[in-house]
């Protein structure tokens, strides 16, 4: 388990439209070893082979494409391409695009992956294989097929309400390489790149990522959020040196705030991380939360440097449904996919184990009689 090290960055006073606030994050230092460019494929549905018999499927509208160096020295992004503003973000037929894994290696010193949906099929991929024993609840189906096949809901980007529009008129700060997203208030993605001039080229892909349950009905049902300003007292500025004092005070007040406050839930959480790919001194790799109900719980993927800080980080964050469904699935696992057991952990009988197992979407790996049997318990209060 560890943390997500945001070493080198730093927050900037937030901006708001309507009920969307976008927090820019400044690099002190950019990383000039480590460079980012967006590949365009379109409105296409995407088709990733992921393991043998076994495949990942989503809109997939561009990858990324990471360029670095082994010495430190400087890399260029290049081989962008745009996409026509006359094509429209989603098509109401769409050509399959098939993909080979969802991180390629294209010759020695670059990687090609399709940002956000690592770490979305991380979370699918989360105990896939089902039943390690065969418990006598379980049925065949279960045991032959696991969890497959597996399927979430998202948004794409362009739904959000007022997020194109927000994209479009934010200010960009000098030194900006990521920004934190919020809707409503509620933190809804981080993303972060390693460059200034990356992030210049990227900040219109947010319009083209996946956003959870949460995020799109705060978007519908949102109202204007209030505005942070800075109020400096006009007593004791008697020079541009105090003023400049006062301003450097609220802005890092803005900053203790942000990170201890509004941003807590993303940056104070553990995460279970997974090395995907090694790029020379960089790793590529997606994380986990603790899937804590009631909490706020997110999933990402990163690259980070040989101190393990962030170069590039992309978030999503879950519905409380898939974290109940993630957080489930753990206990069982934990448990060796024994219902009694599993039932003690969690404070409850195992029928209702069993109801809370089809309410959320798993009904089909317990065996039908049992499943019948559990129904029936439940309506006379055993």
């Amino acid at each position: 388990m560890s943390g997500l090290d945001l070493t080198g960055l730093s927050t900037r006073p937030a901006q708001v439209w309507g009920g969307l606030r976008l927090v820019p994050l400044v690099r002190e230092r950019p990383i000039a070893d480590l460079r980012l460019h967006r590949r365009v494929y379109g409105a296409e549905l995407g088709v990733v082979d992921t393991a043998p018999r076994a495949g990942y499927v989503s809109y997939v509208p561009h990858g990324f494409v990471a360029d670095w160096t082994a010495d430190g020295s400087p890399a260029a992004a290049y081989g962008t391409a745009l996409a026509s503003e006359a094509e429209p973000a989603v098509r109401e037929s769409a050509a399959v695009r098939r993909h080979q894994r969802l991180a390629r290696r294209e010759g020695s010193n670059r990687l090609r992956f399709l940002p956000l949906h690592l770490a979305v099929e991380g979370y699918l991929a989360l105990h896939f294989g089902g039943p390690t024993v065969l418990w006598e609840e379980w049925s065949q189906r279960a045991v032959r097929a696991g969890l497959s096949p597996r399927a979430e809901e998202a948004y794409l980007g362009a739904q959000v309400r007022g997020l194109a529009d927000a994209l479009r008129v934010f200010e960009i700060h000098p030194g900006q390489c990521g920004v934190l997203l919020y809707v409503a208030d509620a933190l809804a993605a981080a993303f972060v790149v390693p460059h200034p001039a990356d992030y210049r080229a990227l900040h219109p892909t947010l319009v083209h990522d996946l956003f959870g349950e949460l995020v799109h009905h705060c978007a519908t049902l949102m109202l204007p959020v209030p505005d942070f300003r800075a109020a400096i007292p006009g007593p004791g500025i008697r020079s541009m040196a105090d003023l400049r004092a006062a301003v450097d005070g609220q802005e890092r007040a803005w900053r203790e705030f942000h990170d201890s406050t509004m941003a807590a839930g993303l940056l104070t959480a553990e995460y279970r991380t997974r090395a995907v790919y090694r790029m020379g001194p960089f790793t590529l790799g997606r994380f986990l939360p603790e899937f804590r109900p009631g909490e706020e719980n997110h999933i990402g993927e990163t690259i980070t440097d040989r101190e393990g800080r962030i170069a590039y980080l992309k978030t999503f964050r879950l519905s409380e449904a898939q974290v109940r469904r993630g957080h489930l699935l753990d206990v069982l696992a934990g448990h060796d996919w024994h219902l009694g057991r599993a039932a003690t952990a969690l404070g409850t009988g195992v029928a209702q184990l069993g109801l809370r197992l089809e309410s959320a979407g798993f009904g089909s790996l317990l065996r039908q009689d049992v499943l019948d049997g559990y129904r029936a318990r439940a309506r006379h209060g055993r």
